[in-house]
């Protein structure tokens, strides 16, 4: 099986995306498991959360796997939560890094803040758009992953996703 994942900043179309291939290619989606925890949290989110948050989110693609046709897109994977627990507490959980240099994913789509903020409660920096891009880009090229940026208008991102997943097979 053949495994995508959709990563970069907030808000750059990354579930929409998700989306649309796993409808193009007829097989299933992983949402980000962040956006379902901290819907149940009554409190501000913790560094003990990111690993909490990892581990289902590890679940649910671990899950979803055994009904993907050949094909898995992930909304996400545990490098957000590293760079997340970088940007925000200074490190990241020992078992985050271990899981990174375990799973391995065959393609990145890497989405650049060019498509306009959308706001939600769950997002919180509208300005560092390009300063997560450029992390998130330097984090899969020490991983050696193979990496597309994604950028443009909808049809023009949509369009160069499907070409790149294509190419895996």
């Amino acid at each position: 099986m053949k495994k995508v994942v959709l990563i970069g900043p907030e808000s750059t179309g990354k579930t929409t995306l998700a989306s649309y291939l796993a409808e193009r290619f007829d097989t299933v989606w992983v949402p980000e498991y962040a956006r379902t925890y901290l819907d149940g949290l009554d409190c501000p989110y913790a560094e003990k959360d990111l690993l909490e948050i990892a581990k289902g989110q590890i679940k649910i693609e671990d899950a979803l796997a055994k009904k993907a046709q050949g094909l898995l897109i992930c909304d996400t994977d545990l490098i957000v939560l590293k760079v997340w627990g970088e940007h925000n507490y200074r490190r990241s959980h020992p078992w985050i890094l271990e899981q990174i240099e375990k799973r391995k994913y065959d393609l990145y789509l890497l989405t650049y803040p060019d498509i306009p903020w959308v706001g939600d409660p769950q997002r919180e920096n509208p300005e560092l758009g390009e300063y997560f891009y450029s992390v998130f880009k330097k984090e899969l090229k020490a991983l050696g992953a193979r990496l597309v940026e994604i950028k443009g208008p909808r049809e023009e991102r949509q369009n160069h996703a499907v070409e790149a997943v294509e190419f895996l097979f």
